[in-house]
């Protein structure tokens, strides 16, 4: 995924009435803002549906293979693309690209808001993904290219970063008080305000020069194959899902060949032959696991089995998300003065140990045990992800940083999905039985990440 731009040209689509200059005046606090909401809003949107599901279901008879679809088709979509996303924002301009995924985003989100029955639904939710996997690396573009000066933009790229951490916050409570208050439709209809909001403020960013950035379509197609077909393997089971995973493993096949001929491949394989590149995708992809799948989990136990509102249960969760954006603070600190290693050997643990801790949750736990059982996970997982992406891309050349963190990005998205999709078969059944075996799941993933991290020489400096 490439982020670099290069000097702006002239815009496309409708002319002004007189001359323009071939760079316009823009505000960088603007165009910071316009991005930061951008990020923000899709970044919201991974979590602000889990404690709307159960009231989804109601409105719309849906089962577990249908929620787990409502929560999949936009993360898929989103991973998927993100491969390819940067290079597309590279061709078309970065500031064109952002407008097209936010203008697809917010009409995505009206879609899904106005949706009859489950199928539009998640239809609408695969168009939500395909719009939110051209804004995140449009929108870093777009703070790059505002901020010129290195220490500015560190300022900048640290604070479209905290909207990312306040969204991730701020979701579950979010889509706890909408669902109460509104319905189910409130969790989509609330981004529009703000998505023509991120497009007006839009008009006071810098224009990006279109580059010829080669688009690997054989790639991204394979790939965008298996990861769907694989989910809907582990979803739908039986005969269809058996046919499913056969998919999956031709595509996966089909995209390894691909990949090796490419001149200019969505996904170098070599890149998997650094050690330390490897280690760290694996890690955030259990980092994923381990949070993403069982907050879906944990939404569904509070209202399903707890009898909760959709309110309680977003509270439930203000704990544990209240304390990430704090902890990634302490964590760059920590990296920034002995290295990245350092944080991450005591955030995985930490995140392990908070994993078995939840084994201890029954059904008619209480109230305060529940909200403070997840703040361990919520805190190691907080340590644990800015320091594994400064290291994948201190362990890369720098033209190949942007490619490096769509790769990382990219499977920690889809290791979430599957998560979703693996949990929520195992909740089919006895519920609090199928939530140990996911917590202890996700405990064994990263409890060998954490062993392969540990393994690592050096500091990691």
């Amino acid at each position: 995924m490439a982020l670099q731009t290069s000097q702006p040209t002239a815009p496309t689509g409708a002319q002004p009435p007189t001359p323009v200059s071939p760079e316009r005046p823009h505000s960088p606090a603007l165009t910071l803002l316009a991005a930061l909401l951008g990020f923000f809003l899709i970044t919201l949107d991974v979590s602000v549906v889990n404690v709307a599901l159960p009231s989804m279901a109601d409105s719309l008879g849906a089962g577990m293979t249908g929620l787990q679809w409502v929560v999949d088709s936009y993360t898929l979509a989103l991973a998927a693309l993100m491969l390819s996303t940067g290079a597309f924002a590279d061709r078309i301009g970065a500031t064109k690209a952002y407008g097209i995924g936010v203008a697809l985003f917010t009409a995505a989100s009206v879609a899904c808001g106005l949706a009859p029955n489950l199928a539009t639904l998640t239809g609408a939710r695969v168009l939500q993904g395909i719009g939110a996997a051209i804004v995140l690396p449009a929108s870093l573009a777009l703070v790059r290219r505002a901020f010129p000066d290195a220490a500015q933009r560190a300022r900048a790229v640290a604070a479209w970063a905290a909207g990312g951490s306040a969204a991730t916050a701020f979701g579950p409570v979010a889509g706890g008080a909408l669902t109460t208050v509104w319905d189910w439709r409130g969790i989509f209809f609330i981004n529009v305000p703000f998505g023509l909001l991120a497009l007006a403020l839009l008009l006071r960013a810098p224009r990006f020069e279109r580059r010829r950035t080669p688009l690997d379509l054989p790639g991204q197609l394979s790939a965008a194959v298996a990861l769907t077909a694989l989910a809907f393997a582990v979803i739908e089971r039986g005969t269809v899902g058996l046919v499913a995973a056969g998919v999956s493993v031709v595509a996966a096949v089909v995209f390894v060949r691909v990949e090796r001929r490419q001149e200019h491949p969505v996904v170098p394989l070599g890149l998997f032959r650094n050690r330390t590149v490897a280690v760290m995708v694996a890690t955030g992809a259990a980092v994923s696991v381990g949070f993403y799948g069982i907050v879906f989990v944990f939404s569904l136990f509070f209202q399903q089995v707890q009898g909760r509102s959709a309110l309680a249960a977003g509270l439930m969760f203000l704990p544990m998300t209240g304390l990430i954006a704090i902890t990634n603070i302490v964590s760059g600190k920590l990296a920034s003065r002995h290295g990245p290693r350092l944080p991450m050997l005591i955030g995985q643990p930490l995140a392990v140990v908070g994993l078995l801790l939840l084994l201890l949750v029954r059904a008619d736990s209480s109230t305060l045990m529940l909200a403070l059982l997840l703040v361990p996970l919520a805190v190691g997982s907080a340590l644990t992800v800015p320091p594994l992406t400064a290291a994948i891309l201190d362990a890369v050349p720098a033209e190949r940083a942007g490619l490096a963190a769509g790769v990382l990005n990219s499977g920690r998205q889809v290791a979430g999905a599957l998560s979703v999709a693996g949990f929520g078969v195992l909740i089919s059944g006895p519920f609090v039985t199928g939530l140990h075996m996911s917590v202890l799941i996700a405990a064994v993933f990263l409890a060998g990440t954490a062993t392969a991290t540990a393994l690592l020489p050096g500091r990691g400096r």
